[in-house]
């Protein structure tokens, strides 16, 4: 009968806790209800980018502050390619991501973002968006460690021809 108890205890823990995210998570997206919806990704772009993850958009400089509307906040795998028009991320299980270049302002390399750390100070391109006055954040984190500088560099001078 105890083992009962412990167990049925338990499960009452647990569901508390999960019910507790959830409501978390709820309430973050009610307080994000005033981000307008996103750009649409151009039709005819098949562009392939660079293999990787996309692990979240965050408020700028606010690096655990994760956005949840328009399912900002959902890591998923992803490629990302950069085109003439922005910043695409293809991603697998989630909507994919257009930012368009004149949204962009400022690109770096960082060890984390909400929802991923890296034990390499430069492991995650954080790229800088301005989206109808908000600020935003989006971390990728590239397959290969090689593909940083590259992404990171074409990113930088993406943003150095639109600023022209």
């Amino acid at each position: 009968m105890k083992a009962f108890l412990g167990i049925l205890g338990t499960l009452l823990i647990l569901a508390v806790a999960y019910y507790g995210m959830l409501r978390g998570w709820r309430n973050r997206k009610s307080r994000q209800a005033d981000l307008p919806p996103l750009p649409q990704v151009p039709a005819d772009d098949k562009t392939k980018g660079v293999e990787g993850v996309y692990v979240a958009t965050t408020t700028a400089g606010d690096w655990m502050d994760r956005v949840a509307v328009h399912e900002l906040g959902v890591r998923s795998t992803a490629d990302l390619a950069v085109s003439e028009a922005g910043l695409i991320f293809h991603r697998q299980g989630a909507a994919d991501v257009f930012i368009p270049v004149d949204h962009l302002t400022g690109v770096r390399t960082d060890r984390g973002i909400a929802g991923k750390v890296t034990a390499e100070k430069s492991g995650l391109v954080v790229v800088t968006w301005n989206h109808d006055g908000h600020e935003l954040d989006t971390g990728f984190r590239p397959r290969r460690k090689a593909d940083t500088a590259t992404l990171t560099e074409s990113i930088a001078t993406l943003i150095g021809a639109e600023q022209r």
